[in-house]
């Protein structure tokens, strides 16, 4: 089987795509910012940032930007090409960003938050793991070629990466892919799903944003743990605020993008010294290779440089604004994400789309139960959610968009995600196996 042709973008210049990228950024934050009007109404029912993953989408559905195509030359030959801005972006920006947001992180605090977050987080995980299994019986009763496929062909491995991807991340989804081998011409639907299902699950995510008292209320959460760790954090945000200097401004890009220079060196250092020496790590199939990925050591590495300088005087840069620069880069990481979807093929196979809703449902509405139960506030329900699927790029969004001072909460449980997430794949997918021969 051939691999489907992709078409050529209007642009297909990386440099010209992110001035596009940082337009659309720069309107959508322009925007949001007037109180009156239109667009007070449209950002009220819309958050700001599913836009700024909705708007770089959308020049990617109609073929303005791609992150991927094909083209042809004389002969009929297919050549691929990709735009590098998300591999920049999560390669230089993301652990940047991780360092400047975690800087100014109050560890008591938010120890003080309790269980509650990794309770949620861990239910967050059973969720995936059981819902693969669940939603292929379900779909196999209407549409059992959904969910066949024989020896690399079968759908029960292409979603083993989706496993690896909504438990842990990037390196734990690439773990599945060589552990399941499953044909690479068919991966590129499996991404898409995962992609689309995730950003409208994070759309959901959003939008409960702006209703979290009633939803706490429904909940009957207890809250008060959330409420003092913002007050002591904006308390001390307030304290140290200060009118930025260029100065400033050029010892946190030293910090940051010192840290991103040993993240690098040291992540990749670590994971080649684990895989050529560490059998259990060489082994793909065993549920600790994720420690063979750089990009794994890469997000601890620059989350430990962070929580290092806090504390030291350091912490004191969030005065000037440190948590804002990391949350600009991170912003741009979420626009080359967007980038990656391409509503026009969301139908191109129903029967997969079909799963990934019902598997995605299944973890939400697990999450739902549990935070009934134990009483758990929405954040912790819609962070702990976003460290599964949406990994370290999108959980510390999440957590922002509650209150900026919960950031590094987001950051730590996206860490915990990375460990988890290959041995939680690896178990959805023999449970998947199973399911698939039902």
């Amino acid at each position: 089987m051939t691999e489907k042709i992709l078409p050529q973008p209007l642009i297909t210049d990386d440099t010209v795509v992110f001035g596009l990228l940082a337009l659309s950024l720069g309107f959508i934050f322009y925007t949001s910012s007037v109180k009156t009007g239109f667009w007070k109404k449209f950002y009220s029912i819309i958050p700001g940032v599913l836009m700024c993953y909705l708007l770089p989408a959308l020049l990617s559905s109609f073929g303005v930007v791609a992150e991927e195509w094909h083209t042809i030359d004389a002969l009929g030959n297919a050549t691929k090409h990709s735009s590098k801005l998300y591999y920049i972006a999560s390669r230089y920006l993301l652990p940047a960003a991780l360092v400047l947001m975690t800087l100014s992180i109050d560890l008591k605090a938010i120890s003080n938050l309790g269980s509650k977050a990794l309770i949620m987080f861990l239910t967050g995980s059973v969720g995936i793991v059981i819902g693969g299994p669940i939603a292929i019986l379900i779909v196999s009763v209407f549409s059992p070629e959904s969910v066949g496929g024989n020896d690399f062909d079968a759908i029960w491995r292409g979603l083993s990466t989706i496993a690896g991807s909504w438990i842990g991340g990037g390196a734990n989804q690439a773990a599945m892919y060589e552990i399941f081998k499953y044909t690479p011409e068919k991966y590129g639907g499996m991404v898409l799903v995962d992609i689309f299902v995730a950003n409208v699950w994070m759309a959901i995510i959003l939008l409960g944003v702006g209703k979290t008292k009633r939803i706490d209320a429904w909940l009957k959460a207890d809250t008060s743990a959330i409420e003092k760790l913002k007050v002591k954090v904006t308390k001390f945000t307030d304290s140290i605020t200060r009118v930025p200097t260029l100065g400033d401004y050029m010892i946190m890009l030293g910090l940051a993008f010192t840290a991103v220079g040993i993240a690098h060196l040291f992540g990749g250092h670590i994971s080649s010294y684990l895989k050529e020496n560490v059998s259990v790590v060489a082994d793909s199939t065993n549920f600790l290779s994720f420690l063979g990925s750089g990009f794994f050591w890469m997000v601890v590495i620059a989350t430990a440089v962070g929580i290092a300088l806090s504390f030291t005087k350091a912490k004191n840069y969030e005065g000037a604004g440190a948590s804002k620069i990391g949350g600009m880069f991170i912003y741009i990481l979420v626009a080359t994400i967007g980038m990656k979807v391409d509503l026009g093929r969301v139908l191109e196979n129903p029967g997969l789309i079909a799963i990934g809703f019902i598997w995605i449902a299944i973890h939400a509405g697990l999450l739902i139960l549990v935070a009934k139960i134990i009483k758990a506030p929405y954040f912790f329900l819609a962070v702990g959610s976003q460290a599964n699927v949406g990994g370290a790029a999108s959980a510390p969004v999440v957590a922002a968009e509650f209150h900026p001072s919960l950031t590094s909460v987001g950051v730590l449980l996206a860490v915990f995600g990375y460990v988890v997430g290959t041995g939680g794949a690896l178990l959805c997918a023999y449970l998947m196996e199973i399911a698939s021969s039902l």
